[in-house]
């Protein structure tokens, strides 16, 4: 039988979502997609999820956009997304999406990897935006979120040349957070996963990530006002007493699920 073409796993509070198209790169097309924001749909109000994990199968992450659907947006003129979530859902995620970049993230593979929270990164994995080569633009994005990351020179460069780029520049840039070794890229995402899951509370890293992407649109009073206004909010929540004797009797903090209905964060970003 023919594999789908993304899998998930849940163990242990994580959800691992792996592209599995690996004699085609995990090249991207509408079932993919369709299947990716489908799994970010679960893992977004299933209490069984505390953080996820996103990473491809074989030697790419995401090598770009699949070439058949390439040949149907250039005799169409439509390159819309077919998929009812935009490229950006990951940031709506109410959990750290963590992305476990295995290998290359070009074009497309580059909006996802980027989408995600946390990015650690094979010693393997390469980086390009490629878009410049097909006579495109910064797709679906891109073209806000690379500039927030990296600063708007380097993104100028790596968008204008399309450019391959390296773990190592990628670090230095900001891009990653991470570099490690390939064969253990999986155990160390999932020891980062693992180390959130048991230390922080899932309300609180909702909330942060909220925070994140609305001021990175803010003025600094208004990302102010709403660190104040959520401060006096979380400091009546139970978390915040079962931190407080968790860190006196030395011990780790038992913290609830995140209630399915925050599974979402609303966040006003631009569509592309």
């Amino acid at each position: 039988m023919t594999q789908p073409s993304l899998l998930t796993d849940i163990a242990d509070g994580i959800m691992t979502i792996t592209f599995n198209r690996p004699e085609r790169g995990n090249a991207w097309n509408p079932d993919i997609a369709g299947r990716y924001f489908a799994a970010l749909e679960q893992a977004a109000t299933s209490p069984e999820v505390r953080a996820i994990i996103v990473t491809g199968a074989g030697k790419a992450f995401c090598s770009g956009g699949d070439g058949a659907k390439l040949d149907e947006i250039a005799d169409s003129g439509d390159v819309r997304p077919t998929s009812n979530r935009p490229y950006w859902f990951p940031l709506q995620v109410g959990k750290p999406v963590i992305g476990a970049i295995n290998g290359a993230a070009v074009g497309v593979g580059l909006q996802i990897a980027l989408y995600t929270d946390v990015r650690i990164a094979s010693d393997k994995a390469r980086f390009s935006t490629f878009f410049a080569k097909l006579g495109l633009v910064a797709e679906m994005g891109l073209g806000w979120m690379l500039p927030r990351l990296i600063g708007a020179a380097r993104a100028a460069d790596l968008l204008f040349s399309a450019r391959m780029v390296g773990a190592e520049e990628a670090l230095a840039m900001g891009m990653i957070n991470q570099i490690v070794p390939h064969e253990s890229l999986l155990d160390e995402a999932r020891a980062y996963a693992t180390r959130l899951i048991e230390t922080s509370s899932p309300w609180s890293m909702r909330k942060m990530k909220e925070q994140l992407y609305a001021d990175l649109n803010s003025t600094v009073q208004q990302a102010y006002e709403r660190a104040v206004n959520m401060a006096d909010e979380s400091v009546l929540r139970p978390d915040f007493r079962n931190g407080l004797k968790a860190l006196a009797e030395k011990r780790s903090p038992e913290f609830e699920p995140l209630d399915p209905a925050l599974g979402y964060i609303d966040l006003d970003l631009p569509k592309g």
